[in-house]
């Protein structure tokens, strides 16, 4: 793995978005969109919304990421251009690297945009440093590009690659505790959501919005969404091959 190589393919991934306006829309524009909608869905009750407004910073982000990554390898795979990029001295690290950096820089600024919308506009309201849930909500958009790398692999298709996002990250939001306390649940879902990593990811962000402090649990739950980050980097290396089907 090389610094140049990784920059090479970080530079290569933000050219080929800044030509598609239709997937900046997507990723700048549509988190806050959708933000928007659900303030005003509880303009009547804005205490549920103060619940739930900085969870969804990291979620919104997390599925757009997932999304536009999943499309963007899917293309890179069917089109061979991974075929292509496969036969240059560039190893699998550089590659994932490469559009982990620049979908970074991405999400850097999708949840900065995100977050400043809500706390002006929105009137969204959070105890700890902003800082604090730029942070988590990088890490989460981070989460669903890479797991976007991973599972693309398994996708012939763009319209199979929008399949995912249901079958994998839908279940994942309602097991969160952003529809209500894991507590409620029966049984065999409150243990099933324990596994999810997007459970850490809703508790991280809830944790940020009700408090000052920066605890250990806190950490615990950033690491456990850092951990599935690397572990979904890695399989996506597993699934780079030098030729493609």
């Amino acid at each position: 793995m090389t610094a140049r190589a990784t920059l090479a393919t970080a530079r290569r991934v933000l050219r080929q978005l800044r030509r598609d306006p239709r997937t900046i829309v997507l990723l700048l524009a549509v988190p806050i969109f959708l933000l928007a909608v659900v303030r005003w869905v509880f303009d009547a009750r804005p205490g549920i919304f103060q619940g739930i407004g900085v969870p969804l910073l990291g979620i919104f982000p997390l599925v757009s990421m997932f999304l536009v990554t999943s499309i963007t390898m899917l293309r890179e795979r069917s089109s061979g251009t991974l075929e292509r990029l496969m036969t240059l001295p560039l190893g699998k690290l550089d590659l994932l690297a490469g559009y982990a950096l620049a979908f970074s820089a991405i999400a850097a600024v999708q949840t900065l945009l995100v977050s400043v919308f809500a706390l002006t506009v929105l009137d969204l309201r959070i105890s700890a440093p902003l800082w604090t849930v730029l942070a988590i909500a990088v890490l989460n958009a981070l989460h669903g590009m890479a797991f976007g790398l991973f599972l693309s692999a398994f996708a012939q298709s763009e319209f199979q690659a929008v399949q995912f996002m249901p079958a994998f990250l839908l279940p994942q939001i309602l097991l969160s505790g952003l529809l209500g306390p894991r507590s409620g649940m029966v049984r065999p879902l409150e243990i099933a959501s324990d596994y999810l990593p997007m459970t850490y990811a809703f508790e991280a962000l809830s944790r940020i919005a009700g408090s000052q402090a920066l605890t250990a649990r806190l950490a615990f739950d950033a690491g456990v969404v850092l951990a599935t980050t690397l572990i979904a980097l890695a399989l996506g290396a597993a699934t780079l091959r030098r030729r493609t089907g």
